[in-house]
């Protein structure tokens, strides 16, 4: 049995797996960036601090674990991709991950080499090395911050294909520096484009195949999806690693790419499976990594290493953007926000720590150096941008409007039908909802869905409701739809809350609430959206003709045989469409969408003409 000690492997490893999660844990009240904290955490329970973690004791073992996360994540990373956003984009990110590495390889060998006094062979690694900048920090900021989406599709486009980019640009540099000759620099220029042109092949390939076995029920059974993805995307990262060196991290972000663009059945379910894992594991490698970097090592960069930083982020990265961005659409405000914007993540890290390995290996000194600088510039840019991304964002006017459109809990047949009539309105609409199913049929009809649980606060901020207008709770599970608009307006402040009213709970305590009732009826959720199942319900559309105002009991004051007849589901008045609710008024040119049982529907458009209404036929207005 194992006895306790600092200098047991697994001990290190689960101390900094827990000590990756409590700073993570800390950095999410704090609501700042992760990795600040994850950093000093690493330095604290370090060598150097406590000697609590002490990673040199793992040897090639950290090598593998670094391996693992890697793919892990740029396989996370590329999942959460969306192709379509991709595409209206793509110039720009096509520079960005081309010319733009390009220019900052150049600018920082350039500054290692003369502001340092480094050599060559160095710099040019160290210039390697920062040209990656990675969605593990990048996409936490552009989320806090809500960036227009022009954004922070660029920006996390960037940042997941920047990374296989950046590292295999920074290991083929590293054979160069190894063995230098013109042969080797020749073919190292070619081995660029076969690695990414191996690993992307690869990850193509592996991930129809994944997404081929996950539709089958027969191959794939229920519940072993999130492992087997696991499995599956571990031995792609490796195989394409032993048929062409350093290929793995393009396959399993191509393939990562494929997966998140497909449909499958476990799709949502994988993504937050996913998205966990790669949680725990940033946590896990920025702790280690962090710690087997020497204080010592920061000191000696001195006043130079923090000016190589400066330069980074105030010359390098905007002229980067300034030559990429010159034939693109963007607003200069945007250009500049971009030129802002350039954190350094995870793989930076991972692949410096490698280099001075490989280089102590090899008898080259410097690799200490050049991890020193690279996690210097990891600190500097994630403290310096991720902290003030957000004043940045406010000052260029590049935030995405808040208080705009709505968040549905509740993606059943009714709330598709909710949701289809306040888009065509012109309304942004935000789905949530845990059923894998219900959720891969809204996103078909190209909805934004953000699967889990809308209870827990990390799937409420998925979905962002810090910019939503109001919030509608309409699942078939009353308390879940108060408890849930009940915490979003706690946590940010949502000015119109709805909630559906099956009978379960009351009137007061929805008004309790600061809540309407949604329909300003009593709704029978799971009734209504068999009807609209079996088609034995559709949509009607109404306009209110009287000069009279009338408010809603007026207007609903419905008869006993019309219970359960219709909904009213949304009205437009003037240019605004609006969700029915109980507190509403309808005005003379009101326009009203219902959804009507087939059975009654004589009836109800019978009643409707009695209390002022008439239909407005398809194609008029």
């Amino acid at each position: 049995m194992e006895t306790f000690n600092l200098s047991n492997p697994s001990l290190i490893i689960a101390l900094a797996l827990l000590a990756g999660l409590v700073a993570q844990t800390i950095a999410r009240h704090l609501r700042m960036p992760g990795i600040i904290v994850l950093l000093i955490a690493g330095a604290l329970l370090g060598p150097d601090g406590l000697d609590i973690i002490r990673p040199g004791l793992l040897g090639s073992a950290l090598s593998a674990l670094v391996g693992y996360a890697v793919a892990v994540i740029l396989f996370e990373g590329g999942m959460n991709l969306n192709i379509k956003r991709l595409r209206r984009e793509s110039g720009t990110i096509q520079r960005l991950v081309t010319l733009g590495a390009l220019v900052t390889m150049l600018g920082g060998t350039t500054t290692a080499r003369y502001i340092l006094g480094w050599s060559w062979q160095l710099a040019v690694l160290f210039g390697a090395l920062v040209i990656v900048t990675g969605p593990t920090v990048i996409s936490p900021i552009v989320r806090r911050i809500k960036l227009n989406r022009n954004l922070h599709t660029i920006l996390e486009g960037e940042g997941v294909l920047i990374d296989p980019i950046g590292a295999i640009v920074a290991v083929v540099a590293l054979e160069i520096v190894l063995y230098p000759s013109a042969s080797t620099f020749i073919a190292g220029l070619l081995g660029i484009l076969l690695k990414l042109a191996t690993g992307a092949v690869l990850g193509i390939i592996g991930g129809y195949l994944l997404a081929l076995l996950l539709r089958r029920h027969a191959l794939i059974p229920e519940g072993l999806e999130n492992v087997f993805t696991l499995a599956f995307v571990l031995a792609l990262f490796h195989v394409s690693n032993a048929l062409q060196a350093e290929s793995g991290i393009a396959s399993v972000t191509a393939a990562g790419l494929v997966i998140g663009n497909v449909h499958t059945r476990a799709l949502s379910d994988l993504k937050e499976f996913k998205e966990g894992l790669t949680v725990m594991l940033i946590g896990l490698l920025f702790v280690l990594l962090a710690a087997d970097v020497r204080f010592s090592e920061i000191r000696a960069l001195g006043r130079p290493g923090i000016l190589v930083c400066l330069v980074l982020m105030f010359v390098v990265r905007p002229l980067g953007i300034y030559f990429c961005t010159l034939s693109s659409t963007l607003k200069l405000r945007e250009r500049a926000f971009l030129a802002w914007l350039a954190p350094r993540g995870i793989v930076a890290a991972a692949v410096a720590s490698f280099f001075a390995q490989q280089l102590h290996g090899a008898g080259i000194a410097g690799g200490d150096k050049i991890r020193a600088l690279v996690f210097l510039v990891i600190a500097i840019t994630v403290l310096v941008q991720g902290l003030s991304g957000g004043f940045v964002a406010r000052l260029l006017a590049v935030r995405r409007k808040t208080n705009t459109g709505y968040a549905i809990l509740g993606a059943n047949e009714l709330g598709r039908v909710l949701g289809r009539t306040l888009r065509d309105g012109g309304e942004e609409i935000t789905y949530l909802d845990a059923s894998a199913d219900a959720t891969r049929a809204i996103k078909e009809e190209g909805f934004r869905v953000v699967f889990g649980n809308a209870l827990e606060e990390r799937t409420r901020q998925r979905a962002g409701l810090d910019s939503v207008a109001a919030c509608i709770g309409m699942t078939q599970n009353e308390e879940v739809n108060l408890l849930f608009v009940r915490r979003a307006r706690e946590e940010f402040k949502i000015p119109r809350l709805l909630v559906v009213l099956e009978g379960h709970i009351t009137e007061k305590i929805i008004r309790e609430s600061r809540a309407t009732v949604l329909f300003g009826l009593r709704t029978d959720v799971d009734l209504w959206s068999l009807r609209l199942r079996r088609q034995i319900a559709s949509e009607s559309r109404w306009r209110f003709n009287s000069d009279k105002e009338q408010t809603f009991s007026e207007a609903m004051d419905l008869p006993k045989n019309l219970t359960n007849a219709f909904v009213p589901i949304a009205v437009k008045q003037g240019k605004k469409v609006a969700p029915v609710e109980d507190s509403i008024s309808f005005q003379n040119g009101d326009e009203l969408t219902l959804v009507v049982f087939h059975e009654k529907r004589n009836e109800v458009n019978a009643w409707l003409v009695e209390q002022g209404w008439e239909p407005i036929r398809p194609g008029t207005q």
